[in-house]
């Protein structure tokens, strides 16, 4: 089973844009690792909305 092309776009312009990543380190890094980031970056973004800080 392969990964939806639309999910792994997300993913990449989601990091890429937080981050500032390229594209082709972001398409590199295996899908759980690039989900884990997405992750992160999402977590720190609902922390700061929720006038928390990091």
């Amino acid at each position: 089973m392969s990964y939806p092309l639309g999910a792994i776009q997300e993913e990449v312009a989601f990091v890429a844009y937080h981050l500032h990543w390229g594209r082709e380190a972001l398409l590199d890094l295996p899908h759980a690792e690039r989900r884990a980031w997405v992750a992160s970056v999402s977590d720190i973004n609902q922390r700061i909305n929720d006038g928390q800080g990091r």
